[in-house]
C-alpha cells in the first residue's frame, strides 16, 4: 500500500512537472497570436493584456496588402521549396535506406559508415563550397540553388535504413520466389509498410526547410524570391517594428507547419518508434 502511495506521488509529480513545461512552451506562441490582433496602444501595455479588449486585423491587412514587402510571395516561395524539397528527399532517402537495409552488395558497409560520417560535419561549413558549386552552376538567386543540396539526406537515409531491417527478409524472399525484382519488393512491399518512417522524416524535413534562414540569406538577392523567414526578418526594421504585422507574419508561418504535424502525428509518434530513435 505504502509503495502504491509514492508511485502515485511520484507520477503527480511529473505529471506537474510535464503541466508547467507545456505551459511554459506555449506561452509565447499564444502571446503571438494574441498581439497579431491587438492595437499598438495594447501591445506594450504592463502587464500583458492576453485578450485584446478591441481585436482588429490591422496588422493582417497591412501584412497582406504591403506592397513593398511581398508576403504572399514569400509565402508561396518557401511552400513550392518545401514541397520538392520534402518528395525529392523522402524519396532518395527511401531508395539509399532500402539499399543499404536489403541489398547485398561489394563495400555496403564501409559506403555507408562514411556516408554517415557526413553528419558530423557542421552545416556552416559546407556553406561556401556550396555557394562556390552553385555559383559555377549558374544557380546563384535561383529556387534551384536551395532545392539541389537538399534532394538527398544522410539523416534520412539513416532513419528509413533503420526501419527497412526490421521488415522481415523472408516476406522479402517470399516476394523474390514469386518472381518479384528488387525494385517491385521496395514498392510494393517495403513502401506501403514504411508509411510512419516517411511521414517522420517528411515532418523532419518540411520543418527545417520552411525554416530555413541561413541559406536563402546567402543564395538569394532578389526580393519577390525570398523564403518566408527572410521576409518575416524583413519586418523587424532597424529602428521601429510594427509587431502586430511581425507576429501576424509569424502566425501565419506556423499555420502550415502546424496543420502537417497534426494531419501526421499518429505517423510521426509510430515512425519514431518503429526506426529506433530514442
Amino acid at each position: 500500500m505504502a509503495s502504491k502511495k509514492k508511485k502515485r506521488i511520484i507520477n503527480s509529480f511529473k505529471y506537474l512537472f510535464l503541466i508547467m513545461g507545456s505551459f511554459v512552451m506555449i506561452v509565447p506562441f499564444i502571446w503571438m497570436i494574441s498581439t497579431s490582433f491587438k492595437g499598438t496602444s495594447e501591445i506594450f501595455t504592463f502587464p500583458p493584456i492576453w485578450i485584446p479588449k478591441e481585436p482588429t486585423l490591422r496588422g493582417y491587412v497591412r501584412l497582406l496588402t504591403n506592397n513593398r514587402m511581398p508576403f504572399l510571395a514569400f509565402f508561396k516561395n518557401s511552400f513550392i521549396i518545401t514541397l520538392i524539397v520534402v518528395i525529392t528527399q523522402v524519396f532518395t532517402s527511401a531508395c539509399a535506406g532500402y539499399a543499404f537495409a536489403k541489398l547485398k552488395f561489394k563495400g555496403r558497409k564501409i559506403i555507408f559508415i562514411g556516408y554517415l560520417a557526413t553528419m558530423m560535419i557542421p552545416v556552416h561549413a559546407t556553406l561556401v563550397p556550396t555557394f562556390m558549386v552553385m555559383k559555377q552552376l549558374g544557380l546563384i538567386d535561383t529556387h534551384a540553388a536551395l532545392i539541389l543540396p537538399n534532394i538527398v539526406s544522410a539523416f534520412g537515409t539513416f532513419l528509413l535504413k533503420q526501419f527497412f531491417e526490421t521488415v522481415p527478409q523472408s516476406l522479402v524472399e517470399a516476394a523474390k520466389m514469386d518472381g518479384a525484382t528488387p525494385g517491385r519488393v521496395f514498392i510494393s512491399i517495403a513502401l506501403p509498410l514504411s508509411k510512419p518512417s516517411l511521414a517522420t522524416l517528411a515532418i523532419f524535413v518540411m520543418l527545417s526547410t520552411w525554416n530555413d534562414y541561413i541559406r536563402p540569406l546567402i543564395f538569394l538577392n532578389t526580393l519577390n524570391k525570398y523564403t518566408l523567414p527572410l521576409g518575416l526578418a524583413l519586418l523587424n526594421g532597424t529602428f521601429t517594428t510594427d509587431w502586430a504585422v511581425l507576429m501576424a507574419g509569424t502566425t501565419l508561418a506556423v499555420v502550415p507547419v502546424l496543420i502537417a504535424y497534426i494531419l501526421a502525428q499518429d505517423y510521426f509518434v509510430k515512425g519514431v518508434m518503429l526506426s529506433g530513435i530514442k
